[in-house]
Order: structure tokens, then sequence, then C-alpha cells
């Protein structure tokens, strides 16, 4: 959900702690792009793709509660070039949430590489982390929802802003399914959410984090610094019945503290319902933008933050930044990153 913590866990398992999920039109169709593996964790983090692991995208169709496509990316040891063997497979129906099930092999090839397959090109490997935010800003949001106060904007000041991650890396897998791809036509309505998962000693599998909306886990969660909270393990039709009150409530604090909405219970939900299930949705083929008044899918060039942090706080909050902060962290052309 959205993890960028500078903490010993996160350094020693960054390889299953996602960072960002992007959902956007591109060249050909559809692309997926999950993030891992932070360097702002520090320079000890562990290279490459986790091999014992695997790398999901998961899709809902219209609304639906479960996914009905699951795009598995999985990855071999690295070699001596420092490359490692990825796999791409589509599972559909039913398979789409089994665990145990295979699916359909679509692309076989190397990180680091483009590489072709049925309906797909993917691309993984180290790049530019093209996600932008001032931390000094954050740690101001943090302190109005931990203690459910007003806003203190005198410590920071938006003309003041820098990128913190301006010169980090992630580890990234670009997902680009073409327009041919059946079950994914132009003007469907989809939910996408991504997760990790590891081997288990049992021979199962064991959900290690997902993500869906932008900046959920700096949020509501900011003091999760060893991942313990069980939203990372369960599955997202499960988000408002086990948590909706939570995020209410919180939110609802906050908002009653700055006076930005006559009713804070009533806004609280609202929120909840909007964030939770924690699916990213997007209109196959149109225009993506993760904005004030339309989250579709999301670019690299939006500003998540400042989108979040003014829905949960019921008011216009700049980030003081622009896309600019990271534009050379992007490509107009596949795979639409910029490798390290």
């Amino acid at each position: 959900m959205s993890h960028h913590l500078d903490t010993p866990l996160a350094a020693q398992s960054g390889q299953l702690y996602l960072n960002d999920l992007y959902v956007f039109d591109g060249e050909r169709g559809t692309v997926f792009v999950m993030d891992v593996n932070s360097s702002v964790t520090g320079a000890d983090i562990k290279a490459g793709f986790h091999a014992e692991g695997r790398y999901e995208f998961k899709v809902h169709f219209n609304g639906g509660e479960m996914e009905e496509l699951t795009y598995r990316v999985a990855f071999g040891e690295l070699d001596g070039a420092g490359k490692q063997k990825l796999t791409v497979h589509a599972l559909t129906a039913e398979e789409a949430r089994d665990d145990a099930a295979t699916g359909v092999l679509r692309a076989e090839g190397r990180t680091g590489e483009v590489v072709q397959g049925e309906h797909v090109r993917v691309w993984a490997g180290r790049i530019v982390d093209p996600f932008y935010i001032d931390l000094d800003q954050l740690a101001t949001v943090n302190d109005a929802f931990k203690n459910g106060a007003k806003l203190d904007r005198s410590a920071w000041r938006p003309e003041n802003a820098k990128n913190t991650f301006a010169g980090t890396t992630v580890d990234s897998i670009v997902l680009e399914m073409s327009r041919d791809e059946p079950m994914l036509p132009d003007g469907t309505q989809i939910g996408v959410w991504c997760r990790t998962m590891l081997a288990t000693d049992a021979g199962g599998w064991r959900q290690i984090n997902r993500a869906g909306h932008p900046m959920m886990w700096p949020i509501f969660w900011p003091t999760d610094t060893d991942f313990s909270n069980p939203a990372n393990v369960r599955h997202p039709c499960d988000d408002l019945r086990a948590d909706g009150a939570e995020i209410a409530s919180t939110v609802a604090r906050v908002v009653a503290a700055n006076a930005t909405a006559p009713d804070p219970q009533a806004y609280g939900w609202s929120v909840a319902r909007e964030v939770y299930p924690d699916l990213l949705s997007y209109q196959v083929g149109t225009t993506a933008n993760y904005g004030f008044a339309r989250r579709n899918g999301r670019t690299m060039a939006d500003n998540a933050p400042e989108v979040m942090f003014s829905m949960v706080l019921n008011t216009g909050i700049t980030s003081g930044l622009g896309a600019d902060a990271a534009r050379q962290a992007r490509s107009d052309t596949f795979p639409y990153i910029m490798p390290a």
C-alpha cells in the first residue's frame, strides 16, 4: 500500500514491499506498473527481485468483488551479469484467485530487456523512482492525523518544497497488454491491485504486501514500521468490513479539528467508501489521471500525495511540487521509465 519507509525491515525485505502501483494507457494498450525495493531504505538493500516470490497484478471487472484476471510475474536467481530470468503467466476466471493454479505462460525472458509475448510486452529492472513528495509535508499531515488535531503548516512552506525521492531508485515491473488482449477491450471498467507473495516451507504461498490507492500506508498507518497491519494480508473485498470504521473515525477526527466538514462522521465514511475496497479504478483505453475531480487509473506524473491529502482533509492542500519534479524519471515510450 505504497510503502517508502526507512526502516530496518524494509531494508532487509524491500524486494517484497510495494512502493507504487500505476495503471494507464500506453502505446499499445493498458500498462500496469509495480515498484518495489526503494533505495530510500539505504544502500544495503538486496539486489533484484525475490527469486522465491511472486509479483501479481489482480484485475476486477465492472465492480466485481473478486478478481477474474491475474498477471503473475516470477523471477529466477541473479546470474553473473546481474540479470534474472522472468516469466509472465495469465490466470483467468477461478484460476485468477487460486494460488495453486499455473495459468498460461505469456512471456519469458530476462530483466533489463524488452520481452515480447502473447498480447504482452514486459520490462523489469532497476529504475529512477518517478514518485515525488516532500516528506517534511507528510510529517505535518501525520501529526494532524495522529492527534486528531488542526493541521499546523507553520513548519513547512510549499515554496520551499523539495522532492525527498530525487535520486532514489526502485525495482520496477512494467507490463503492457496489447489492445487485442481479449479481456481488456477499450471501454472496460476495471479495478486493479497488486501484491507480492512468498513461498512457504509447507509448499504454499503467503501474501506479503499489497497496493491499490497511493499513500494509504503513510497517511493512515505511518507507525506500522514492522508491516504487521492485517491490511497487508487480507483481500480487498474484506476492506470496508474489517477497517472501514477505523478509517472513517480517523478522518472524522481530523476534519472536525480543522472544521472542514459540517458532518465529520458522514464525511469520514464517505472517504472510507472511496478508498475501500483498495482498488485503483480505470476505464481501459481512456486517459488516466489520479486527480481531484476523477480518479481514473494513475500515471507516473500524477501528484498522488496532493490528491490524497486534499481528500482526507477535505480541503485543498498543495504539495509545493509539480509533475516536473520527477520528469527525468519518466519516458513517453515503452517501458515509460528510466533505467537506473
